[in-house]
């Protein structure tokens, strides 16, 4: 899936600026609206912002008539799917062979990859939409741990699956898929027959109303998750780790309750009901921060290794990237610049290559160009020399 670097860079920085864009806009509405909901008091909201006062009325009963202006928030959410999606195939599935796939982990065709890639989010959300259903969506403390099981179990799968940054990144489609297809296929739709029955007159029903805010609420606490899978597939510290999907389970956790924790200040409830969220969310950051900590390096004592031969491994295996005129085709220039045209450069740069390539083994990316473990050792012993 050839593609001119050049065009591919500008595709995927305007389509990651709008899939920001949306993502915001969507996020920005959710938290205001879930807190809005919280913060009413007998069906209303006395809010300040910007300099003006807003008196918000939720009308517990249905209004004797809707507003011909009734503004529908929607776009938001299908736009940030949207772009994400598209972001996905820009990145990852024009890109498998750097990005998706790595041969250390699964052997894969580009199409097997991507194959499986979508199945898994268009499975993710049968699945999840079913749990609602079942007769475990009527109890919150155990749907909410369902979902959780299913999240971490997709994020191992994945893992064993995909390159460290490919299962990372759906991990967070993962998750970014259900919220977008709860708008889309549950609350939306429900929020359209409620309205069409108060267009007629009728009372409508109020379980379509139950549905509509019980998936609106899983959306807000996915949302800090949902966040940190998406910007963190950069940091290979947290990619490349052997038990990545555990940190998914850590960040998951930690960022539900952190949001959870947010929520409950915003509508000023009591600090000593809800204080207890603090400890969970910094023992869960901590246990990540331990759960990465780089491996001390295995390097076989003893091994002595020259310049010459750890500048021949570099010049094999990671100057396809890292050059002035990367031969990769799928490189337009050097990774944050870094270029290896030297002993001096390496010796420069030997702290990163000791955590990317050494300790984290998560370069060369995808190990594209089969980096060996002996390979990585003879720059462990040359850095340790140095």
């Amino acid at each position: 899936m050839a593609m001119d670097p050049f065009i591919l860079e500008w595709l995927n920085i305007l389509v990651r600026w709008g899939h920001l864009v949306a993502g915001i806009a969507w996020i920005g509405t959710s938290f205001y609206f879930v807190a809005l909901d919280l913060s009413l008091r007998d069906g209303q909201a006395w809010e300040v912002h910007g300099g003006g006062f807003y008196h918000v009325k939720k009308h517990m009963q249905a209004p004797a008539e809707l507003p011909p202006n009734l503004i529908w928030f929607k776009w938001e959410a299908y736009l940030a799917w949207i772009t994400g999606f598209l972001l996905l195939i820009i990145q990852y599935y024009v890109q498998a062979d750097l990005y998706l796939t790595d041969p250390s982990v699964m052997v894969l065709t580009t199409w097997q990859a991507i194959g499986i890639s979508v199945a898994s989010l268009l499975g993710g959300w049968i699945i999840y939409d079913q749990l609602c259903k079942s007769p475990l969506g009527k109890h919150t403390g155990w749907l909410a741990l369902s979902v959780y099981a299913l999240i971490v179990l997709a994020a191992y799968g994945f893992s064993h699956v995909f390159s460290g940054r490919g299962a990372f990144i759906h991990v967070g489609a993962f998750i970014g898929t259900m919220m977008a297809a709860n708008v889309f296929a549950v609350i939306i739709p429900n929020q359209s027959k409620i309205t069409a029955s108060l267009l007629k007159g009728e009372k409508p029903d109020p379980k379509y109303g139950m549905i509509g805010k019980q998936r609106s609420l899983h959306n807000t606490y996915l949302t800090l998750p949902v966040l940190f899978m998406m910007t963190s597939n950069h940091y290979a510290i947290i990619t490349g780790h052997p038990q990545a999907w555990a940190i998914v389970g850590l960040v998951v956790l930690g960022g539900g309750v952190a949001r959870h924790f947010l929520l409950r200040t915003e509508v000023h409830e009591d600090m000593a009901q809800i204080a207890w969220a603090i400890p969970v969310v910094a023992l869960c950051l901590v246990g990540a921060v331990m759960l990465t900590e780089p491996a001390v390096s295995n390097v076989p004592a003893g091994l002595k290794v020259t310049d010459a031969e750890a500048f021949s491994i570099v010049q094999t295996r990671c100057v396809a990237c890292h050059a002035a005129n990367p031969s990769d085709a799928s490189v337009k220039q050097a990774p944050k610049g870094i270029m290896f045209a030297s002993i001096e450069d390496m010796k420069r740069y030997a702290k990163q290559i000791e955590t990317q390539a050494v300790r984290n083994k998560a370069m060369p990316m995808g190990n594209k160009t089969g980096m060996l473990l002996e390979e990585r050792q003879k720059l462990g012993a040359w850095i340790a020399a140095q």
